[in-house]
């Protein structure tokens, strides 16, 4: 892969999160404990939202940091977070390799994104076919006639396609990769689903969601994909999709709902079921579950997964009111339930259950 990389800085982690529970001081002199997370950018806002929450609740300050799903499964198994975020779940053999307890937050959606200037007055429309194509690199110009078929009346650009892509491992890009290789052998074969393809012939780089919707505001005729709450919140151009059922699908809370519950996530309450390319009249066809990974079986004095437990378990208590207009959904109720009684079964290394409450 030929990678231009966007010159936006790496995280610095090292120097960033301080040690995983310390307590912040404010200018009032009261110290507030203080617990550092890292990973997946697709939630990564609705974490922070919820981390302002739980701070005016509970008096206890998270730090998120999106770093990517990679790197936040790294930091976690190497205890450097409390609690990281990750798009793509580990295996139970991963799980029980690095020691750690995984648990589904909220689902989302995936969406493609372009820039194709004021001259396009209504919304792209893609399949998931084309899109494979777009992104293996077999659509160069935006007014190709396979575009155009899909979009009768749309006076598209004679622009080169520019591809910008996510330079550091990510959930989301694993979902938005998987999606394209389920829908097209073609894409299966060349590029495959990944936390991080080899992208072939030249595309534009950045890392986590900010950094390529950043670049995507500079790059006539750039497409990317980022999480829905953030195309939402800063007003870019999303691309319909033919969904399942064959029919226009907008991304929206609807249409990431009716995914999620054609699915076994609802249907049987399995975590990781796959939520791509669900059936349903407007089912977003790149739903996404995320999660949370948290050390298993911490010491009683480890206060730092102590309080990453509580902010999760206080989180799922709260229920639809945190998750309302944010671009996010909740997961069942039923499934929610069980969630929280996974977490309060958490028991430290000496065998005494943790109190979460």
């Amino acid at each position: 892969m030929n990678v231009v990389v966007n010159t936006l800085r790496r995280l610095a982690l090292a120097a960033l999160l301080c040690p995983l529970t310390l307590p912040l001081v404010h200018a009032q002199g009261a110290a507030v404990p203080l617990v550092a997370g890292a990973g997946a950018t697709f939630p990564a806002q609705i974490y922070l939202q919820w981390s302002e929450h739980y701070r005016q609740a509970r008096g206890v300050e998270l730090r998120y940091q999106p770093t990517g799903s990679g790197d936040g499964i790294r930091q976690i198994s190497e205890r450097k977070v409390a609690l990281a975020g990750t798009d793509s779940p580990l295996s139970p053999a991963e799980l029980a390799k690095r020691r750690l307890l995984q648990v589904p937050t909220v689902a989302g959606a995936v969406v493609p994104v372009v820039n194709l200037g004021a001259g396009v007055d209504r919304p792209l429309q893609l399949t998931g076919e084309v899109l494979a194509d777009l992104f293996a690199g077999h659509i160069g110009r935006w007014n190709d006639p396979r575009v155009a078929a899909l979009n009768p009346g749309l006076r598209l650009p004679d622009l080169a396609v520019r591809r910008i892509v996510r330079a550091d491992k990510s959930g989301t890009t694993d979902a938005f990769s998987s999606y394209l290789s389920l829908l097209s052998p073609a894409f299966a074969s060349e590029v495959g689903a990944s936390q991080l393809p080899q992208w072939p012939g030249q595309v534009l780089a950045a890392d986590g969601n900010g950094g390529v919707v950043k670049l995507l505001g500079t790059t006539p005729g750039g497409i990317t994909y980022t999480s829905y709450d953030r195309a939402k919140k800063d007003h870019l151009t999303m691309a319909r999709l033919k969904n399942a059922a064959g029919q226009w699908a907008d991304a929206n809370e609807r249409s990431i709902t009716e995914a999620l519950r054609a699915s076994n996530v609802h249907r049987k309450g399995e975590d990781t079921a796959s939520t791509l390319n669900m059936p349903g009249g407007s089912s977003w066809p790149i739903t996404v579950v995320t999660f949370l990974l948290f050390d298993a079986a911490p010491a009683r004095s480890d206060t730092r997964t102590l309080e990453a437990l509580r902010f999760a378990y206080w989180a799922f208590q709260q229920g639809d009111r945190l998750v309302h207009d944010t671009g996010f959904v909740p997961l069942p109720i039923s499934l929610q339930a069980r969630l929280a009684g996974r977490l309060s079964s958490v028991r430290a290394t000496d065998g005494q259950p943790l109190v979460l409450q």
